[in-house]
């Protein structure tokens, strides 16, 4: 009879691989968020308090709220529809093969192509001097006096709409990928047209997948303060800037109003997720 096998103390080696994920997610994640937190419900004193919450309600505050939502929705929307295009265009357009690789490849490093170099590069497009718009004022079209200024609404938005393009196309093109041949085949036997084939079977299976991207489109502008400040510095009063100002201490340093604020951005931004990971969920539940 063979000996029993002792078992002796294993350590969890299989947990070393991810060890530095979970330590980088401690560290840079949820630890500082707690801190914000708890910071938004204290005062200097480090007592418990609501007033950090009720100064939210200031209308300075919640007119830099809105007008980050709404750059963050139109960004977003057209962000996603002209991504939505092209992935469509590359994937069953008929396009040849290098067109969709180099398509690909260009949105996977532009869409992580943000902060200063970004600003820069709009400012030296688009600006007062920019090269576009010394060639179209060399044309007779002068861009600025028709009511068009990159420190302003929609060139912030035009901005970002740089980043969000590209990082719509990464992610919906699995989606457009994962439309069966079949389908379309069996559509075409019972006798639908194109238009009844996109109307009733391709849109409402990449529906879900489209929401939660427009929402992962919002999140991301959303939080998004390095382009901006290094564009337009104060002028725009968004979200991100006025927390910068706040916890810099450029007028009134106040520290925990500046967590306040940062509590309302994670809210924000924490719903969007969870919404995107529900609509996430259930395209991949259509798509297997």
């Amino acid at each position: 009879m063979p000996p029993a096998t002792e078992r002796g103390l294993r350590l969890p080696t299989q947990w070393l691989g991810v060890a530095p994920f979970f330590l980088f997610a401690l560290f840079f994640l949820i630890l500082p968020t707690a801190y914000l937190v708890v910071g938004a419900f204290q005062n200097n004193q480090g007592e418990f308090t609501f007033d950090n919450i009720a100064a939210l309600s200031q209308p300075s505050i919640v007119a830099a709220y809105w007008i980050s939502i709404r750059i963050s929705l139109a960004s977003a929307l057209i962000g996603a529809l002209v991504g939505l295009a092209i992935a469509i265009a590359i994937v069953r357009g008929g396009l040849p093969g290098w067109v969709r690789s180099a398509t690909l490849t260009f949105s996977g490093v532009a869409s992580n192509f943000a902060g200063v170099p970004l600003a820069f590069a709009f400012l030296a497009t688009l600006g007062r001097l920019g090269l576009v718009t010394v060639l179209l004022g060399s044309l007779g079209f002068n861009i600025y006096a028709h009511g068009f200024n990159i420190l302003s609404f929609w060139g912030l938005t035009l901005t970002y709409l740089f980043f969000q393009i590209p990082l719509m196309v990464v992610i919906i093109t699995p989606a457009i990928d994962g439309l069966k041949r079949e389908w379309g085949e069996a559509a075409a036997t019972l006798g639908a047209t194109q238009l009844q084939y996109w109307r009733m079977v391709v849109i409402p299976v990449i529906w879900p997948s489209f929401l939660g991207t427009v929402i992962l489109l919002f999140a991301n502008s959303f939080g998004a303060i390095a382009t901006a400040y290094a564009l337009t510095g104060s002028s725009l009063n968004i979200v991100p800037i006025l927390l910068y100002a706040q916890i810099r201490g450029d007028v009134l340093h106040n520290p925990h109003l500046g967590y306040a604020l940062a509590f309302g951005m994670i809210v924000i931004t924490g719903l969007a997720n969870v919404f995107y990971i529900w609509f996430r969920t259930r395209s991949e539940r259509w798509l297997r």
